[in-house]
C-alpha cells in the first residue's frame, strides 16, 4: 500500500489534509467594526475584555484571539482554566485573561504563575490564594465578585468584609486587581426593576471599599447589554460578549439604540461569522414517494433535492426538519425531511443550475439573501448565544477580510 500512494503522489498532489463536511470564515473586517463601534458606545476610559468562553461563543478561540488583538483588544475573560490554557497559547504576552468561572483548587497554583487573574467568590479560595502565592513567591491577582442579585456565585455582605479585611492582611501575596458582579438579564426591560436593584447594592459595596480606603484596581459590572444601553453601569472595563460578535443582545437593545441615534435603521454591528458546506448529492424525487427517515415529508410534486453533508451531530439543529432552510445560488432552499446525525436534504425544485460542489451557505450571506442565526431560534427555541456555542470545534475556521 505504501508504495502505491508513493507512485500516485508522484503523478499527483495530494492535499495536505482530508476537507471537513463544513467549513467556518471569520470576518476581520467585520469584527474591527464591531469593536470600533462599542468603544464609541462606551467611551475611552473602561477596557474592553472580550468574553470569549465557549469557544469565543462557537467563533474559535485560536482564531478570534488573533484576530481580537489586531483590533486592539487585549484583555479576554474566559469562564475556566482550561479556556484560560488555550487563549494563553494563543495571545501576545502582553495580552491579559480571567477566569470568571470555574478554577479547580489544584489549578490555582497554574493560574498565579501565568499571571491569570480569577474571581473569587469565597474566602477560602482567598486563603487558598495566599498559600499557594507564598509558594511561588508571586502575587494572586484577585477579582472579588459580589452577590447582587443571580443567586449564582458571589460574595454576601458578611464575607465581603472578611475577606476586604483578609486581602489588606495580605496584600504582599494577594493584589486587589478588581471587584464586579453579574447582572441578571440586562438585555429585557422587564428585568429592569431588578436590574435597579442590583446596581444600588453594588454601589452600597463601592461605598464600603472607598469607606475603608481599599480600592481595586479594577471596578467591572457591564455585560454586552448594559455596556450598551446602560451607561451608569460602565466602570473601569466591559465584559463584552455576544455584541463582539455581531450580535445585538436582544431586540429591545437594538431599539433602544435607534432611538439613541434617532434613526429607523441602523447596522452598526456586523456578523463575524459565516457558516458554509457544499452540495453532496442531487437527487429527484417523483409525487408521492417520502425523503429521508420517516414519513415527515412526502413530496407533493415531482422535486429535486439537493443532499447537505452534515446534520445534528455537527452541530445543526434538529429543530430545522421540516423548518429551516439554506441558501444555494443565492436563493432559499427549504429543508425537506428529518435532519439526521450527519445528512439533510433541501427542495431545489425552483432553483436552476445546481450541481454536486456548489458552495450551501447555513449562516450568512449569498448574493442578496441572507441566513442569520436568528432564524434558527425562531423554530428551534436556542438562544443565540446556545446555537453559536454548539458548533463543534472540529469545524475548520478561516479567517477572511
Amino acid at each position: 500500500m505504501n508504495k502505491k500512494i508513493t507512485e500516485i503522489s508522484g503523478k499527483i498532489k495530494l492535499p495536505r489534509r482530508v476537507k471537513h463536511s463544513s467549513r467556518v470564515e471569520l470576518s476581520q473586517s467585520a469584527l474591527k467594526k464591531n469593536i470600533n463601534f462599542i468603544r464609541k458606545k462606551v467611551g475611552t476610559h473602561p477596557r474592553i475584555s472580550s468574553v470569549v468562553k465557549a469557544n469565543a461563543y462557537g467563533h474559535g478561540i485560536p482564531q478570534m484571539v488573533g484576530m481580537l488583538e489586531k483590533c486592539g483588544v487585549n484583555h479576554f475573560s474566559v469562564a475556566s482554566a482550561f479556556e484560560a490554557e488555550e487563549v494563553l497559547d494563543h495571545c501576545s504576552p502582553s495580552s491579559e485573561i480571567m477566569i470568571m468561572g470555574i478554577l479547580y483548587d489544584e489549578d490555582v497554583a497554574w493560574a498565579i504563575q501565568h499571571d491569570i487573574s480569577f474571581f473569587v467568590f469565597t474566602v477560602e479560595r482567598l486563603k487558598l490564594a495566599l498559600e499557594k502565592a507564598k509558594l511561588l513567591g508571586k502575587k494572586a491577582l484577585i477579582h472579588i465578585e459580589l452577590e447582587t442579585g443571580t443567586n449564582r456565585t458571589g460574595m454576601t455582605e458578611e464575607t465581603f468584609k472578611e475577606a476586604v479585611s483578609f486581602l489588606k492582611k495580605n496584600r504582599e501575596f494577594l493584589q486587589f486587581e478588581g471587584v464586579c458582579t453579574h447582572l441578571g438579564g440586562a438585555e429585557s426591560m422587564s428585568n429592569y426593576f431588578k436590574i435597579e436593584q442590583q446596581k444600588q447594592l453594588f454601589e452600597d459595596y463601592l461605598k464600603k471599599l472607598r469607606k475603608a480606603n481599599f480600592m481595586p484596581n479594577c471596578i467591572h459590572m457591564a455585560c454586552s447589554a448594559a455596556a450598551l444601553a446602560m451607561p451608569e453601569t460602565i466602570y473601569d472595563m466591559v465584559r463584552v460578549g455576544v455584541a463582539t460578535y455581531g450580535f445585538w443582545p436582544s431586540q429591545e437593545i437594538y431599539f433602544q439604540h435607534l432611538q439613541s441615534v434617532n434613526k429607523k435603521k441602523d447596522n452598526p454591528l456586523n456578523r463575524v461569522i459565516r457558516w458554509k458546506t457544499d452540495v453532496m448529492d442531487l437527487k429527484l424525487v417523483p409525487k408521492g414517494e417520502f425523503i429521508g427517515y420517516g414519513t415527515s415529508f412526502q413530496a407533493t410534486q415531482d422535486m429535486k433535492v439537493a443532499v447537505i453533508p452534515l446534520g445534528y451531530s455537527n452541530g445543526y439543529p434538529r429543530g430545522q426538519s421540516n423548518n429551516g432552510y439554506v441558501l444555494i445560488n443565492g436563493k432559499k432552499a427549504p429543508i425537506c425531511g428529518l435532519i439526521n446525525m450527519n445528512l439533510f436534504m433541501a427542495d431545489i425544485t425552483h432553483i436552476p443550475n445546481v450541481h454536486i460542489g456548489d458552495e450551501v451557505v447555513l449562516i450568512g450571506k449569498q448574493k442578496n439573501s441572507v441566513i442569520n442565526v436568528s432564524s434558527f431560534t425562531n423554530y428551534t427555541q436556542l438562544l443565540n448565544n446556545e446555537m453559536l456555542s454548539r458548533l463543534p470545534t472540529a469545524i475548520p475556521r478561516m479567517i477572511v477580510r
